[in-house]
């Protein structure tokens, strides 16, 4: 069986007033699940980081469902309970508490950053956390849809303090590495994948990973229970099943 991440619920919060965070690493966040084409330095950088469990952080930009929030749940993978992962625009509502403390974790994983930009109170909370993390000696890695200048932060001090992290543009994958990269989450899930009905899904759904990879999972599931192999014959059952039940709905 491939290895999996267990999930766990983070508590974050002080004293009295403490939050819980039901927040579960995906089992695929792992670096071994990761094509990394393209993206070799920025990989290499967070392995070192991982493996040294300390260093200058980084800055991870890049499109939607480019791999960012892997490689940062897989950073948090190989720091198990010392790091926490937070997907910033999830808890915009939650008010600028949810930051309080967690920089006595060794690792904080920020995701979606930019999220956060021109408000002034979480600017601030932000800037404070950074202060604190930086005392610590904690590890921080983020990740945004740009690179720190552009993504429309105002406190002069805070965007300071973020441009000096080091900066990856995370790159998508062309059409060889993307069924490359199916490939690699199929062996990772227990499951073989031939490269003629890996480019059948690529023709026949949307071509964003994030997607390719629900679909993936869809499959996995319908292969488990019908205890077929991925063959275009049996993704197209599929795919076609899928079709009926949405015109029936």
């Amino acid at each position: 069986m491939p290895p999996h991440s267990q999930p766990e619920t983070q508590r974050i919060g002080g004293d009295l007033n403490q939050l819980a965070l039901p927040l579960s690493l995906r089992d695929h966040g792992v670096f071994d699940s990761f094509w990394p084409a393209n993206n070799e330095a920025l990989v290499a950088w967070l392995r070192n980081l991982t493996d040294a469990r300390s260093g200058a952080g980084c800055w991870i930009w890049g499109g939607a469902a480019t791999g960012k929030t892997h490689l940062l749940q897989a950073v948090c993978d190989r720091f198990g309970d010392e790091a926490v992962y937070l997907p910033l625009d999830l808890f915009i509502s939650s008010g600028p508490g949810i930051l309080e403390h967690i920089a006595t974790r060794r690792c904080v994983c920020l995701d979606n950053i930019d999220a956060l930009a021109a408000d002034e109170r979480w600017e601030t909370a932000l800037f404070a956390l950074l202060n604190e993390i930086a005392d610590h000696e904690a590890l921080l890695v983020v990740a945004a849809r740009a690179a720190p200048r552009d993504c429309g932060f105002v406190l002069p001090d805070l965007q300071s303090r973020l441009t000096r992290l080091p900066v990856f543009h995370i790159e998508p994958l062309d059409e060889p590495n993307r069924i490359r990269a199916l490939q690699l989450r199929a062996n990772h899930r227990g499951l073989e994948l031939p490269t003629d009905t890996a480019r059948f899904l690529l023709n026949r759904s949307k071509r964003d990973m994030g997607s390719l990879y629900q679909l993936l999972d869809r499959l996995d599931t319908e292969a488990l229970k019908a205890r077929r192999r991925l063959t275009i014959p049996f993704v197209k059952d599929v795919l076609l099943n899928a079709d009926r039940g949405q015109h029936r709905s």
